[in-house]
Formats: C-alpha cells, structure tokens, sequence
C-alpha cells in the first residue's frame, strides 16, 4: 500500500511539473484529479509487478519415475521328461521282448521234403507293460515254411515267460539251410524286441522231428511261467 501512494505522488509530482513548465501558455490538456492520478499509480504499479512475474524464470516440473514391474517366474516343472518311444510300440516304448531258448527244434535240424514239424520258442517279456491278448509273433523275414501268426490269448505281465509254437512244412522244393525270422508285435503291428529264427536243413533224409504234428493252425501252447 505504501508503494501504491508512492507511485501516485511520483505521478502527481511529473503532472504538476509538466504545468510548470507550460509558463504562462494555456495548456489543452486538463488537469487531473487526485483521485485519477491514484488509479494512475494503482495501473502503472500493477504493469510493473505483470513484467516483474513475467520476467522471472518458469521452473520445469521434473519427469515422474515409473518404477519398473517387478520380474516374474515361471513356476518350475515337476518331474523328469516322458521316455520317447524307442521300441516302435506302446506307451513310451513300454513293450520288450528276448528270446529265452529253443525248446523244439534246436538250429540245423535236419528235415525231409514236405516234413510237418511245430517250432516252440521261449520268449521273455523283459519290458514295463505288460503283452495284451491281440499281440502277434509273426514271420518278419526269410522263409515262413508254411508257418502263420500266432495271436496271443492271454496276458503276459512283465518278467515272466511263454512258450509260442508255430506249425511249419518244410519246403518240398528247397533244400539245404533254410531260415525264418520272427517277431512280437502289438495289436497295432508295431514290432518289438528280439528276433528269433528258426534253422532247418532240408535234404535226403528220413529223420522225423520228434516235434513234428498234425496241426494246421498255430496256436500258443504254454501259459506264463515267472523268470527263474
């Protein structure tokens, strides 16, 4: 307020000069009130404070920080990778099998033309499922010398035995070493394990197979035995 009322007598003070200096001329320009030399004072006060604020740095609000999301982890896996099927047949290559022995018809066996003979062989689930009813052992190679699939009837748990016996002629028109290569598969026809075979030799003899029979149908002779 003190300053306004300064600057108002400042004001008074140029007007009444400016009268002075007119000497005796008749100035046109009235004179001003009291009152209108403070309003002066109060505008030219208030230019001055609008120049001052203009004058004056503007300060630049600083960036706000985003703090960054917190990392996230992927819950560990429990439990090792599923085995992949290496055998060609059931769940993760579960199905295995090995020859066990020959129990008719050991190899070299001497047989005449068009001789009936029944080949047994021992074999092993040495797999972790067990053989369903469906599996075949069926000729994979060779000469079947008459002989067709055998299809498993009954189950075969892992670790025990079975005796498959297939009916075979021999040829009447070969002779010398003939050989037939046979092999487990499941109901699907994928093949696994070992591969037996059996070797005979035909020729000019009357030897008769002590295992030799009638039938005309394979079949599966012996049930399950466990592994000595």
């Amino acid at each position: 307020m003190r300053n306004i009322k300064t600057l108002a007598w400042i004001a008074a003070a140029i007007v009444l000069t400016s009268s002075a200096c007119g000497g005796a001329s008749v100035d046109s320009t009235p004179a001003l009130s009291v009152e209108q030399i403070q309003t002066l004072a109060v505008f030219t006060f208030q230019a001055v404070l609008t120049q001052t604020a203009l004058a004056q740095p503007t300060e630049t609000p600083l960036p706000t920080m985003t703090p960054p999301p917190p990392p996230t982890f992927a819950p560990p896996t429990s439990g090792a990778p599923l085995p992949t099927n290496t055998s060609g047949a059931g769940p993760a290559g579960c199905y295995d099998s090995a020859f066990a022995g020959d129990v008719t018809i050991l190899d070299g066996t001497q047989m005449a033309p068009g001789q009936s003979f029944t080949k047994t062989w021992r074999m092993l689930n040495n797999g972790s499922c067990a053989w369903e009813p469906g599996f075949i052992f069926n000729i994979v190679g060779g000469e079947a010398m008459g002989g067709v699939a055998v299809t498993l009837n009954q189950r075969v748990e892992p670790g025990r035995q079975i005796e498959i016996s297939v009916p075979m002629v021999a040829p009447k028109d070969k002779t010398g070493e003939l050989k037939g290569t046979w092999r487990l598969a499941d109901a699907n026809g994928n093949y696994f394990g070992e591969t037996p075979w059996v070797i005979i030799v035909v020729g000019n003899t009357t030897a008769t197979s002590t295992a030799a029979t009638s039938a005309a149908t394979a079949t599966l002779t012996a049930t399950s035995t466990p592994t000595p």
